[in-house]
């Protein structure tokens, strides 16, 4: 419900800035810069052999924008990443000495609503921009291949415990917030480049799949990080 209220409410105060003043639309892609903080990262970090920077990747996508009133606009805009990192545990092998392998995968696509300040208006050619915004981030996150099963009966002390194919797999709706800074460079009065940098902070409880050991405990994900874009604005 929680969900679908915010949702609801970021469409409807677009639709609603809407009715006055002039809109434009953007497409954009660059680079996303994971934080990766958190308890689910961390543990990654730890167990495999795998860095903040190996979830680095491409992401993009579109802006619905309205003036509102001088100088400001309301945007609404959906973006998309998604990265597979393949890895390998770092302290354990199989008993012939190869490596025990394992793929991560992480996508996200934020729901954002944002304010956006326009100082020098849109007569001039050169336009910077400041602004910030509240999001929706719908997230998945989910291992898949071989794993040593710590917690298995079958653990012997001197032959370890066992290697199982697995796949653990978790999804939900974080919600956070954004701030950002661009410039528009206009080619003429309806089309300009632009680029945008971006960060956006979240996070959100994991599910049964990557609960750890201990009652009450819970693993949480990090959806924030760094974006870097370039894009086309059109006005209409």
């Amino acid at each position: 419900m929680r969900r679908a209220t915010l949702t609801l409410t970021l469409l409807g105060l677009t639709v609603a800035a809407s009715r006055a003043g002039a809109s434009g639309f953007d497409a954009r892609i660059g680079g996303y810069f994971p934080r990766g903080d958190e308890t689910l990262f961390q543990d990654d970090r730890s167990l495999y052999f795998v860095g903040k920077s190996d979830f680095d990747g491409v992401y993009g996508g579109a802006e619905f924008n309205h003036v509102i009133t001088k100088n400001v606009e309301l945007g609404l805009s959906f973006d998309g990443y998604s990265r597979t990192v393949d890895t390998s545990y770092r302290d354990y092998t199989r008993p012939d000495g190869t490596e025990i392998r394992q793929s991560l995968h992480f996508n996200q696509m934020p729901l954002g609503l944002t304010i956006r300040f326009l100082p020098t208006g849109k007569r001039h050619k050169v336009v910077p921009y400041v602004g910030g915004g509240v999001d929706a981030v719908f997230w998945h996150y989910e291992e898949y291949g071989d794993f040593i099963a710590f917690n298995s009966p079958d653990c012997d002390t001197a032959l370890g415990c066992p290697i199982v194919s697995d796949h653990f797999y978790s999804h939900g709706t974080a919600f956070g917030y954004h701030a950002l800074g661009g410039l528009r460079v206009y080619l003429n009065r309806d089309f300009a480049i632009v680029g945008e940098g971006r960060y956006q902070w979240g996070k959100d409880d994991m599910g049964e799949d990557f609960a750890p050991n201990g009652p009450g405990l819970v693993n949480t994900i990090d959806v924030s990080g760094a974006t870097f874009t370039l894009g086309l604005h059109v006005r209409f």
